[in-house]
């Protein structure tokens, strides 16, 4: 009598098993394209480190790697004109970032806080601020400022600075005011605070990272501005200015120097905004 072979069962598949995702190629389709647009929006700053150093035997840039030196770094400030135009752009940056943010802190402030006729009105005044082509800006600038009989020189720079960094500010500090809780407020002024004495205490360290924040990018706006610039300076000239008008018979070397310095200032100013801000977050 022969023997019945009992029939194979196949394993029941659990549901982790069921619910275990399959690897697919699509998975490294992001991150290779967020490394891309890294690479792509940083190569330019490598470039122009990287020929900072670069030992041209001459004294304007070339596309060819000669090799490396740092004799453009002990000679940044030789070039003629270079230093007076850095120089200016060092005076005007900060003054005008500083008026810009102390006017447009206080217009985010009563823009996110307070609700009054009129308003739809100044949101798309501040809009035009942003996205009015420059040349334009600049061009009805100067018109402005011929009428006015205003000399062009450091003064008009100034105030055209101020003019279009004034909405950047407004904006950010617009933007954490209206993420702000009142309740913070009420409850300072429930344990008898003055509304000045809650608002210096309580409002104004909370929107500080937005104000510092505000001021950063107006500074870095007003640093490398040309088109508005170059209509206003008249015969005062700005690093951009001068970097503009060097080009068109070799741009030195020490530009490249320059540029780094600027960018590690940058980097050093950001870095110092996100540690006081954890640091405050702690405290």
């Amino acid at each position: 009598m022969s023997a019945v072979a009992a029939p194979t069962r196949s394993p029941v598949l659990g549901p982790a098993a069921l619910n275990k995702p399959r690897k697919r190629w699509t998975r490294f389709i992001l991150p290779t394209y967020t490394i891309l647009m890294i690479v792509y929006l940083a190569s330019p700053i490598f470039v122009m480190i990287l020929y900072g150093f670069n030992n041209v035997p001459f004294d304007r840039q070339t596309a060819k790697f000669w090799g490396l030196t740092l004799d453009w770094w002990k000679n940044v400030f030789n070039v003629p004109g270079l230093y007076p135009a850095f120089k200016n752009s060092l005076k005007i940056a900060p003054i005008s970032a500083a008026i810009s943010t102390a006017v447009g802190a206080l217009f985010g402030l009563a823009l996110g806080r307070y609700r009054f006729r009129g308003l739809t009105t100044i949101d798309f005044v501040i809009f035009l601020a942003i996205a009015v082509p420059e040349i334009v800006l600049g061009s009805s600038l100067l018109s402005m400022f011929v009428l006015a009989g205003v000399p062009l020189g450091f003064t008009t720079i100034i105030l055209s600075h101020i003019g279009f960094s004034v909405a950047f500010v407004a904006v950010t500090v617009r933007a954490r005011v209206q993420g702000l809780d009142r309740n913070l407020e009420d409850a300072a002024q429930d344990l008898f605070a003055s509304p000045v004495s809650a608002f210096f205490k309580v409002t104004l360290p909370l929107i500080a990272p937005a104000i510092l924040a505000g001021f950063l990018l107006a500074f870095v706006l007003s640093l490398d501005d040309f088109v508005i610039t170059n209509f206003v300076a008249g015969p005062r000239t700005t690093f951009p200015l001068w970097v503009y008008g060097a080009q068109r018979i070799g741009v030195p070397p020490q530009v490249n120097v320059m540029g780094t310095l600027l960018f590690a200032a940058g980097i050093l100013a950001a870095v110092a905004s996100v540690l006081a801000q954890s640091r405050r977050r702690r405290a």
